[in-house]
């Protein structure tokens, strides 16, 4: 299996990052416990858009969004009360389903003519770049300008980032796209681990219990799944903890950092950072797990006469702006949510990608994988409702036990 290597160097690859994330995080905290502290985080007012408050921390950790760990702000209530903020919002969530199926079907359609995942989502990366890069170079976005802090920042989410993109081309490639997505279901779980391994930040018994109709749902739709792949399951898992550990590294990072990463760091600046520090780490790995495989495949698929060079070249550039544009859009709409709201829009896009893969490959699936998915999924729904919760909760807690600490005073006020 030529891309078992793979699989392993890219989790292990990572190892000297994450001990050094974890070291930094116990530094930072200058004690024994890995938990964050609010004060580890900048003020509101010198705040860059990758912070993470303290109160969300690794709320979101997910596949194809760059996650929360790194654009996510704390939204006031009154935000959503103007209709035209609904509206935009609601326009964003619409944008990002569209883009994002529309980029997981091209995507699935061009690793069936040419299977080689490794090089195509490095190319898709190249051309995201190349995006943003024109983007600056016309002035039509100001361009960012990164201090070297930010420049390690950057570095070390773009490693998360290629890794878990990298290995869910891959998953898309050995298996259904239904099927990914539904092992994808998982991300939770692993994020839930990570945060607690890495940052000893425990969360409440009854949110773990949420995650037991994840793993439970997840489990048995793979069961008797007519399109199970050991290498799509395995490079699929891979992915959540790529994308899980990524988030650690960010908020590592971004802590030791201080805020000082550099100029014009809008959300989506800042993504097309990260897209090209992920391009450039993408390419060793490609031309080391498959070489000159694409252009073998794509002369093969060519005199096959399945497709034409044209063709190919357009598809690749379509399915790389719409990876691009979706994981932008979707950094519109989480700066514009509260986490929660962002939790479940995430989960119904995995129904609608699920379903619109179907209808599209045909890929039969049994009732106990639809039952499983079901299950699994409403598993995540209730985890992100009831970690909600729980934070709210704590946060309460948090404050009544700053006003008692207050001291009063003469007269007992």
């Amino acid at each position: 299996m030529k891309y078992g290597g793979i699989l392993t160097l890219l989790l292990v690859g990572g190892t000297s990052a994450v001990v050094s994330a974890k070291t930094n995080n116990n530094k930072s905290n200058n004690s024994p416990s890995l938990g964050l502290k609010p004060a580890l985080v900048a003020p509101r007012h010198n705040r860059s858009p990758l912070s993470v408050p303290a109160t969300a921390e690794l709320d979101i950790v997910r596949g194809d969004d760059l996650a929360q760990s790194v654009v996510e702000k704390t939204r006031g209530g009154d935000a959503g009360d103007s209709l035209a903020v609904r509206l935009k919002v609601l326009s964003y969530f619409a944008l990002w389903y569209m883009l994002n199926i529309v980029y997981n079907i091209l995507n699935k359609k061009y690793l069936n003519v040419i299977p080689a995942p490794l090089t195509v989502g490095s190319l898709q990366f190249g051309v995201g770049g190349l995006y943003a890069l024109t983007l600056w170079i016309t002035k039509l976005r100001a361009a960012p300008v990164l201090t070297k802090e930010g420049k390690s920042a950057v570095n070390k989410v773009g490693f998360y980032h290629m890794s878990g993109q990298e290995l869910s081309m891959m998953s898309l490639n050995a298996g259904a796209v239904s099927f990914t997505h539904i092992v994808k279901a998982l991300e939770p779980f692993f994020s839930a681990m990570v945060s607690g391994i890495m940052f000893g930040k425990w969360m409440h018994p009854n949110v773990y219990l949420t995650l037991i109709p994840v793993v439970g749902g997840v489990a048995y739709a793979c069961l008797k799944e007519r399109s199970f792949s050991w290498l799509a399951f395995w490079t699929a898992m891979g992915s959540n903890l790529a994308f899980a550990l990524r988030a650690v590294v960010s908020k590592s990072a971004l802590d030791a950092s201080g805020g000082e990463l550099g100029e014009n760091l809008t959300s989506v600046n800042l993504f097309g950072a990260v897209t090209i520090y992920a391009f450039i780490q993408s390419i060793p790995l490609f031309l080391l797990g498959e070489g000159s495989s694409f252009f073998d495949l794509w002369k093969k698929a060519v005199s096959a006469g399945t497709s034409t060079s044209v063709d190919l070249v357009k598809g690749l550039i379509v399915s790389g702006l719409f990876h691009y544009l979706n994981n932008e859009v979707m950094y519109l709409a989480l700066s514009n949510v509260h986490p929660v709201t962002l939790a479940v829009g995430n989960t119904m896009k995995r129904v609608f990608i699920v379903v619109a893969s179907v209808l599209v490959f045909r890929n039969p699936i049994t009732v106990q994988s639809a039952i499983g998915s079901v299950i699994g999924i409403g598993g995540v729904l209730l985890y992100s409702l009831t970690k909600q919760k729980y934070e709210e909760l704590e946060k309460i807690k948090a404050a009544e036990e700053a006003a008692a600490a207050k001291p009063k005073g003469r007269f007992g006020k």
